[in-house]
C-alpha cells in the first residue's frame, strides 16, 4: 500500500476512534469516577510529553512545570467561559465545542509558550540544580500571586482588578461564577493525545531532536559543530511550556471535572508528578512518558481505592493512630524506588514500544559490495603515508587496525 494512502487510512481510523469515544465513553465506563480518572490520565499524559521534550530530550531540569499548566488552565477557562456566554450559555453541546475548543487551546498554548519564552532567555543559561530552582520559582511565583490576590476591593489597579477576577484563593468559576464550561470530552481529550504523541515522535526523530539530544550529552561538542545551544534549549522551553498550556485548557474544561480552576491544583506536588511520569518511563521516550502519565496517575488512585476495603478498615480500627493518608504516599514512595532500583534508567529508557518501520538504508537498498584485494604500497605505487616507495625495501606494512585479505597476504609472499 503506498504511504500516503497508508497515512490518511490511519488518520480516518483514529478520528473514527475518538468520535466513537465521545459517543460511547459513558457506556464504556458507566462510573462518573473513573470516567474523571481516564479523561484526567489523558491530560497528564500531554502534561508528561510536553515536559519530556525539556527533561528527557534536551536534557534540562526544569521542576515548574504546573506552573506552565495553570497558565493554560486560567487562560483556557476564561476563553472557554466568555465564549460559551457569546453563544447562549446553557449546557454544554458538542457542536459549540468545535468554536469553544480550538480558541481555547490556542489560547492557552500561546500565552504559555510567551511565559515560557520570558522564563526560558534569561534561565536556560543556567544548568542543573539552579535552572530547577529558577522554574520552580516561577511555578510557585504564578500560584501565589494568583492564591493572594484580593476580590472586589475599591482600590485596586487594572493589574489588581485582572488578578481579583480569577477568583483568588476560592478559584475562578467563569464569568458569572456558575462553573467553566465542560466542553472537553472524550473527544478533544483523546484527540489532543493523538496529535501530541505524533508532535513528540516527530520532534523526536527530527534532526532537531537528534540536536537536542546531541546538546543533552556533551553541550561543548555539539556547540563545536554549529548547534547553537541557548536557540535550541530555548525552543524547546517554549514547545514544553505550549504544550502544558493545552493541557493546563483541557483540564481547566475536562468533563466530569472540577468546574473550577483552583491555585492549590498546581502545586509543586504536580510538578513532581509530571516528573516522575517522564523518569519512570523513560527520559526521552515518546512511548514511556505515555505509560508513565498513566501509571502515575492509576496508581494514586488504585491506592486511595485500597482504603475502602475491610482488612484496611479494620487495620484503622485496631490502629486509631494509623494515618491511611500517610500510608498512602508511603506505599507510593517504595513503589517507586523499587522501580528506580530495578530500572533505573525507565520502563524503556530511551527506546520506544513500536521501532521506526524504515530506514534510509531499506528505502536505498544497497548490494553486497565486491570484494577488493588489498594492495601493498610497492603494488600502488606509493606507501601508505602516500610518499613513493624505496627501492630494496621490504613492502609497506598496513596501518594498525588493517586486516589484509588472502590476495593481500598471497601478493606479499610473491614479493618477499
Amino acid at each position: 500500500m503506498p504511504r500516503p494512502l497508508q497515512r490518511i487510512l490511519t488518520a480516518l481510523l483514529l478520528l473514527g476512534v475518538v468520535v466513537a469515544l465521545e459517543f460511547g465513553f459513558e457506556t464504556l465506563l458507566p462510573d462518573a469516577a473513573w470516567r474523571q480518572l481516564a479523561l484526567f490520565a489523558m491530560v497528564n499524559v500531554i502534561a508528561a510529553l510536553s515536559l519530556n521534550v525539556i527533561n528527557g530530550m534536551a536534557g534540562q531540569f526544569s521542576i515548574g512545570h504546573a506552573g506552565f499548566v495553570g497558565i493554560g488552565a486560567y487562560t483556557g477557562a476564561v476563553v472557554a467561559g466568555n465564549l460559551h456566554q457569546h453563544l447562549g450559555g446553557g449546557d454544554p453541546l458538542f457542536g459549540n465545542s468545535f468554536v469553544v475548543m480550538p480558541a481555547a487551546l490556542l489560547a492557552s498554548g500561546l500565552v504559555a509558550a510567551l511565559f515560557g519564552l520570558v522564563v526560558g532567555l534569561p534561565s536556560l543559561r543556567l544548568r542543573g540544580d539552579y535552572l530547577a530552582i529558577v522554574t520552580l520559582g516561577f511555578a510557585e511565583i504564578f500560584r501565589l500571586t494568583i492564591a493572594t490576590a484580593t476580590t472586589g476591593g475599591p482600590d485596586q489597579g487594572a493589574i489588581g482588578r485582572l488578578l481579583g477576577a480569577l477568583g483568588g484563593p476560592i478559584g475562578y468559576a467563569g464569568p458569572d461564577d456558575t462553573g467553566v464550561p465542560q466542553y472537553a470530552g472524550p473527544f478533544w481529550i483523546f484527540g489532543a493525545v493523538v496529535l501530541a504523541t505524533i508532535v513528540a515522535w516527530r520532534l523526536k526523530f527530527s534532526g532537531w531532536g537528534r540536536a537536542l539530544r546531541a546538546l543533552r550529552e556533551d553541550e561543548i561538542a555539539s556547540g563545536a559543530v554549529g548547534v547553537d545551544p541557548t536557540r535550541y534549549k530555548v525552543t524547546s522551553f517554549v514547545i514544553s511550556a505550549a504544550g502544558g498550556g493545552i493541557a493546563g485548557a483541557l483540564l481547566s474544561s475536562m468533563r466530569d471535572g472540577n468546574p473550577t480552576v483552583q491555585p492549590d491544583q498546581f502545586t509543586f506536588n504536580y510538578s513532581f508528578d509530571a516528573i516522575t511520569m517522564v523518569i519512570l518511563g523513560g527520559s526521552g521516550s515518546v512511548s514511556g512518558a505515555i505509560l508513565g502519565g498513566v501509571f502515575v496517575t492509576f496508581t494514586v488512585k488504585l491506592i486511595e481505592q485500597l482504603q475502602g476495603l475491610d482488612s484496611v478498615l479494620a487495620l484503622k480500627a485496631a490502629y486509631p493512630a494509623l494515618d491511611l493518608n500517610a500510608l498512602r504516599m508511603v506505599i507510593y514512595a517504595a513503589i517507586l524506588i523499587g522501580l528506580m532500583v530495578l530500572r533505573p534508567e525507565g520502563l524503556f529508557g530511551e527506546r520506544e514500544l513500536f521501532g521506526r518501520r524504515w530506514s534510509r538504508r531499506r528505502r536505498f537498498p544497497v548490494g553486497p559490495a565486491e570484494p577488493v584485494p588489498a594492495t601493498t604500497g610497492v603494488e600502488a605505487g606509493v606507501g601508505h603515508d602516500g610518499a613513493p616507495p624505496i627501492p630494496g625495501a621490504p613492502p609497506d606494512e598496513p596501518p594498525p587496525g588493517i586486516t589484509v585479505g588472502r590476495e593481500g597476504k598471497a601478493a606479499r609472499r610473491e614479493l618477499e
